[in-house]
């Protein structure tokens, strides 16, 4: 299913859905920052997805992580919290999204890295090479926020 974001676009579609979701920034030994290239739109992008009925926000996290790139994760800390009524995500199926999401800090503890449908790359990413990437402005903002080692949550 092909997904277009738009993110402080006039132009977007009415959201018809909320959805909460969790995320996860995964860093390898080096400080490299785990990231999927996804299928659906192309970016590159925070492994996560929507909270399931039987998930926590942290266990969506890690089931969205292993789903997305066959790594067992820990969670180790909070980014942040994202809910920009700003961001809409619209589906080829005719789902416009609002995202409630949750960020992580994570950190490897077992599994394989290997690609699923969702992604089309995955790859650990140092974070000079960010700026490199075809990334979307939310998911920069998790980035940001996790480099710059707030001492508390970002709320928003």
């Amino acid at each position: 299913m092909a997904r277009t974001e738009f993110y402080d676009d006039p132009a977007a579609p009415e959201p018809n859905s909320l959805v909460v979701a969790a995320s996860a920034v995964v860093c390898d030994g080096d400080g490299r920052i785990l990231l999927q290239r996804r299928a659906d739109n192309g970016l590159w992008a925070l492994p996560g997805g929507g909270m399931e009925m039987s998930d926590s926000l942290p266990g969506c996290a890690v089931r969205e992580v292993k789903e997305e790139t066959g790594l067992d994760i820990e969670i180790t800390g909070l980014v942040g919290t994202y809910t920009d009524p700003r961001h809409v995500i619209a589906y080829s199926d005719g789902e416009v999204r609002r995202q409630f999401n949750v960020c992580f800090r994570a950190e490897v503890v077992g599994g394989e890295l290997a690609i699923s449908d969702e992604s089309v790359e995955l790859r650990f990413v140092a974070p000079d090479e960010l700026d490199g990437l075809d990334i979307h402005p939310t998911q920069r903002l998790r980035l940001a926020h996790h480099l710059e080692r707030r001492p508390t949550p970002y709320l928003g």
